[in-house]
């Protein structure tokens, strides 16, 4: 799918987003890890058009550019204010899939006055529950890694060749810095927020998300105190992609 980017430099980062015009009323979205703008076009497109609509690609996702220096949740929640700012988006509702999920959670709870309602699609946040065989994993792992230390070297390129080997799949896929920002934000929790945030919010999950599993969406739903929570049948971490017509009935629904 080609969408068509405008670019804007946000606190040195070349930045790539798109905006639909409509009415007062804002919607901005935000993709998850490893995404970018083309990967939430289907709830873009599925904003009634009396709302104008913002997304962007964050930095080092999309078209964007690479971030200087490794950024955390907290770094990507702060690069989003920024956003905000630059456009003069006084209020608006948000949209956050994933990772983005969980960057609107801080938003939530730390900037109220910014938030009309607020979407969480399939978002983390929570730190996952860990069974023996994820123990047993990681030890594994680290001896390994200690292993291919002592007979390659320590070096970043026979580092970068194990963990090209060795890592999980959205590790392998990013390169450089993105790495770096990996590794802090998966072992970020967001969790601590959920209690502070006031907003009407729509948690939508799939029943088969194997990504954020359907639990993670029970706690949300009870931490945060004027929330609701859609289970769509046989959807997985793409919720809204397994099912686009339902997704799009309910997001139609909360908005107006």
């Amino acid at each position: 799918m080609k969408v068509d980017k405008n670019f804007i430099d946000i606190d040195g980062i070349n930045t790539a987003y798109i905006k639909r015009e409509g009415g007062e009323k804002i919607v901005l979205i935000l993709h998850g890890w490893g995404a970018y703008i083309e990967s939430i076009m289907p709830i873009f497109n599925a904003i009634p058009e009396h709302y104008t609509v913002y997304a962007y690609d964050a930095p080092g996702f999309g078209d964007s550019e690479a971030p200087k220096e490794v950024m955390g949740t907290y770094d990507y929640y702060s690069f989003l204010l920024k956003f905000l700012e630059k456009f003069n988006i006084k209020r608006a509702t948000f949209i956050g899939h994933s990772f983005g999920g969980k960057t609107l959670t801080i938003l939530g709870a730390r900037n109220k006055n910014l938030i009309d309602k607020l979407v969480l699609i399939d978002a983390s946040g929570v730190i996952p529950k860990r069974k023996l065989s994820y123990y047993a994993k990681v030890y594994s792992f680290k001896a390994a890694k200690k292993l291919y230390m002592l007979t390659h070297g320590n070096d970043d390129k026979a580092l970068s060749k194990f963990y090209k080997n060795h890592g999980s799949d959205d590790y392998k896929a990013a390169e450089g810095i993105m790495r770096k920002c990996f590794v802090k934000v998966v072992n970020e929790s967001t969790r601590e927020e959920f209690k502070n945030i006031e907003a009407e919010t729509l948690l939508i999950w799939g029943d088969k998300d194997d990504a954020t599993p359907l639990y993670m969406g029970k706690i949300f739903e009870k931490e945060i105190k004027n929330s609701g929570l859609v289970v769509l049948e046989d959807a997985g971490h793409y919720s809204y992609l397994d099912k686009f017509g339902q997704f799009r009935a309910v997001i139609n629904s909360f908005l107006d």
